[in-house]
């Protein structure tokens, strides 16, 4: 069911994964209005199944496809030390990182693990032309599709993304509107770890707009960075919560 009235201002998106969470964002696309090209790594013919369930309004593709179909792009595959992304079909889009670093899967990443940089500021520099969100991290995927409600009603629950470029936060959070949910911002990239794996904001729980910026603001660095060092945005989430 669509949440929002608004009409999705870009037509097309491309999906890099077709896991559980680039399925149900192409679900809450479709709804929406939107079309939808998505791959994953084990090329379009596996796909035939979830693209006939999804309709008319999908396609499957290469990733490279995806990337190049898309007005922007939701990257919903674990973070690779080598980048594996399609670097020039990414160039001046928006790219909608959903990852999480889990070092069960990806093993040890040091630069994550000693809070110097996250794995959405790694993203970015594998993308260098590109305009990095992280998006949908802090959210099970079947709740995307369930959980939504109407801009202003009661409980309307919130999801936070970060980025370096303020029109890339602008798409994710017309994205999320549109999906059924409210945003809180907490770029640049460097901050995006307050909604990372372990911090209260996480948990994976419904969390109203109110309730996530206190959790943001309870999280805590890794590196204890200096508090002289924090951004505007830490520095706003941590005075409204005082």
């Amino acid at each position: 069911m669509t949440i929002s009235s608004k009409r999705a201002v870009m037509t097309t998106i491309g999906i890099i994964g077709a896991g559980e969470v680039g399925s149900q964002i192409a679900r809450a696309a479709i709804a929406n209005g939107y079309h939808v090209v998505i791959a994953n790594s084990r090329g379009p013919e596996t796909l035939k199944r979830l693209v006939e369930e999804l309709g008319p309004s999908a396609r499957a593709a290469t990733a490279a496809d995806a990337a190049a179909a898309g007005d922007f792009v939701v990257v919903a595959v674990p973070l690779k030390v080598v980048n594996d992304m399609p670097v020039e079909a990414l160039a001046g889009k928006v790219v909608l990182d959903t990852n999480n670093y889990m070092v069960w899967r990806d093993g040890h990443i040091p630069i994550i693990d000693s809070g110097d940089k996250t794995e959405h500021q790694l993203r970015q520099e594998q993308l260098p032309t590109s305009k990095v969100a992280k998006a949908f991290t802090h959210i099970q995927a079947p709740r995307i599709t369930t959980w939504g409600k109407p801009a202003g009603a009661p409980g309307r629950l919130a999801l936070s993304t970060s980025s370096d470029f303020p029109e890339a936060v602008e798409l994710v959070t017309r994205l999320y509107d549109q999906f059924g949910f409210d945003t809180v911002d907490i770029s640049p990239l460097r901050e995006s770890w307050r909604s990372g794996p372990g911090q209260p904001a996480w948990k994976q729980e419904r969390q109203t707009w109110s309730e996530l910026m206190a959790n943001l603001a309870a999280a805590r660095h890794r590196s204890s960075p200096d508090p002289a060092l924090t951004t505007p945005a830490t520095q706003r989430i941590d005075r409204e919560h005082q």
